[in-house]
């Protein structure tokens, strides 16, 4: 299946919490957009990995995205390697997306920036044609995506672009809060983890505010790159 978008998250909810705006925002104007959670995010202080997985689908709904798999690598203890370099690369030649959007190059959590190199990495390695992958038993072909970027998360990373999501902020909100056992809700019992509370969400919506304002727009999602970016003239720039 051709994808033009191809968003990966380490856990499921990385993906809403970071550019689910984005995604919308490229449904919307008829971009068929994918995603793929490497793990269950099984390690989670809140709910299982059960719950997790009834959450995801129910976010993939609410976002209207193609199609949405789960890698189930171990949460934690993935590596940089070439048994997972692989299992990227089938997704990546399966799907042949145009773009990749990843985890942020560094952050608090560890698993977020070994995720990141390791699916940057993988897009370079998916276009070479002499490493071999199976689909279905047949022969894949190479196929590298014209770009990688990578979303920004807990940590405040200066974007190297921002994309306005002003008109879908709101059902960003609907999907990242499809996570019920992860994110504020004053009936739950679970234990207080710091994405938990009523602030991180507040958080999270200054930060999209204060990239809103740089561009003069309400709201915006904030991305960084591996290589310049181009455009046709300066009067494509917002």
């Amino acid at each position: 299946m051709k994808t033009d978008i191809l968003a990966f998250g380490v856990h499921p909810d990385d993906v809403e919490l970071s550019c689910s705006g984005t995604l919308i925002k490229h449904i919307e104007l008829g971009k068929t957009v994918g995603i793929i959670d490497l793990t269950q995010g099984e390690l989670g202080t809140r709910g299982t990995a059960e719950i997790r997985m009834k959450e995801a689908a129910a976010a993939k709904k609410i976002m209207g995205v193609t199609y949405r798999e789960n890698l189930n690598m171990a949460d934690g203890f993935f590596l940089n390697d070439a048994d997972h370099q692989l299992k990227i690369i089938e997704v990546i030649r399966k799907y042949q997306p145009e773009i990749v959007i990843c985890n942020a190059i560094e952050d608090r959590h560890p698993d977020h920036g070994r995720s990141s190199k390791l699916v940057s990495e993988a897009c370079f390695y998916s276009g070479l044609t002499k490493i071999e992958s199976f689909f279905n038993d047949k022969l894949q072909h190479a196929w590298r995506p014209k770009a990688v970027y990578h979303y920004i998360q807990d940590r405040f990373i200066h974007p190297d672009f921002v994309v306005d999501v002003s008109a879908q902020a709101e059902k960003k909100r609907e999907a990242i809060m499809a996570y019920s056992s992860q994110f504020y809700d004053p009936k739950s019992n679970e234990p207080e983890t710091p994405i938990s509370s009523k602030e991180f969400l507040e958080t999270l919506y200054s930060k999209m505010s204060l990239w809103g304002r740089a561009i003069n727009v309400k709201y915006a999602e904030g991305f960084t790159v591996e290589r310049y970016l181009g455009v046709e003239n300066l009067f494509d720039l917002k």
